[in-house]
């Protein structure tokens, strides 16, 4: 007899998808978007801004994507996020009342490059298309 795997995800089975996740993430995105703007000396962070942030069901994992600004290296600004982990750690500690504070992990977030990319190619395909003649 063949084991079928089974779909938990069925609509009305199992547990339904819980919104706390979403509600810390943006609790959490908040507080360390204050932080950056108001707090970090850092010159690697200057002009980071947090796109989004991704928190697990169980609440101990967060992952936080950035981007930032034109002329910017993101590598050093990755860099820079990862020296302030703990600082971002210990103030997240402080001001959400949460049982476990998440482990923070960055992302440099290139949704902005490709979308300027895409752009640009619709952009010649246009332009391309106005040429041919008709």
């Amino acid at each position: 007899m063949v084991a079928q795997e089974f779909d938990f995800k069925l609509p009305g089975l199992g547990r339904p998808e819980s919104s706390r996740p979403k509600r810390v993430a943006e609790a959490i995105k908040n507080e360390l978007s204050l932080l950056l703007v108001q707090q970090i000396r850092d010159v690697r962070l200057t002009g980071v801004f947090l796109t989004r942030v991704l928190v697990t069901p169980d609440l101990k994992m967060a992952k936080i994507y950035f981007t930032v600004p034109d002329g910017s290296d993101a590598g050093l600004s990755l860099k820079g996020m990862n020296r302030a982990k703990g600082f971002f750690r210990s103030h997240l500690a402080k001001v959400l009342d949460l049982r476990y504070t998440p482990d923070l992990s960055f992302y440099f977030d290139n949704v902005h490059e490709e979308v300027q990319r895409i752009d640009a190619l619709f952009r010649q395909i246009e332009e391309e298309r106005k040429d041919e003649p008709s």
